[in-house]
């Protein structure tokens, strides 16, 4: 397995891991992953994480418009007959996602997803809901691409006292092969200098 320690502490590690391997994360994302060194830690840090003291953002790419920029996407989540989730308008048991999104290029657009709950494939379907389905998504509704461009961007969370903040880039660096691909990496560079590091998620 290929990922680099972004962080070391006594009692746990993070590291960065590219898509495409199966552990914690879904298989198809990328980024950021917690991984406990012993029982006492493991114990602390999921309480942690039942009690939403730790933030994670994620970074995506879509090529459709969502339904709006920005806000909450909030309702409960139940298996379809395609063993995939959906979202429903009731609100028992939640899933809660605060997003922004910016528009990159011609049909593409950057999102930042700031998930308040932990549910499987949360991102995915509230991308799918808002209409904009993750780039490579395809069990989602999202366009064919190289991978599912969804990345575990970075990790926020106060263990034992100490404030900790870790972020990572994806591994994926953009084709720049052909003129599309150079015209996409260069207007994002134009209009996105502050936020350089999301052009490395480009094709």
């Amino acid at each position: 397995m290929k990922f680099t320690i972004c962080y070391q502490h006594n009692d746990f590690i993070i590291i960065n891991k590219p898509c495409g391997i199966s552990v914690q994360l879904d298989k198809v994302t990328s980024g950021l992953l917690m991984l406990a060194l012993n029982q006492e830690a493991a114990s602390y840090l999921s309480q942690l994480f039942q009690n939403h003291q730790i933030q994670k953002t994620y970074w995506a790419l879509a090529t459709s418009k969502p339904k709006k920029k920005q806000g909450k996407i909030v309702g409960d989540m139940v298996r379809s007959r395609s063993s995939t989730w959906k979202l429903c308008h009731s609100k028992n048991n939640p899933a809660i996602t605060r997003f922004y999104s910016r528009s990159l290029a011609p049909k593409l657009r950057h999102f930042t997803l700031l998930p308040k709950t932990g549910k499987t494939h949360q991102l995915r379907v509230a991308m799918k809901s808002l209409g904009s389905a993750i780039l490579g998504d395809s069990l989602y509704g999202g366009e064919k691409s190289d991978r599912v461009y969804l990345h575990a961007y970075q990790i926020e969370f106060n263990y034992q006292g100490e404030n900790i903040m870790v972020n990572a880039l994806p591994y994926y660096i953009p084709s720049l092969h052909s003129v599309t691909n150079l015209l996409k990496f260069l207007i994002t560079l134009l209009m996105f200098s502050p936020y350089l590091p999301l052009v490395l998620m480009l094709q």
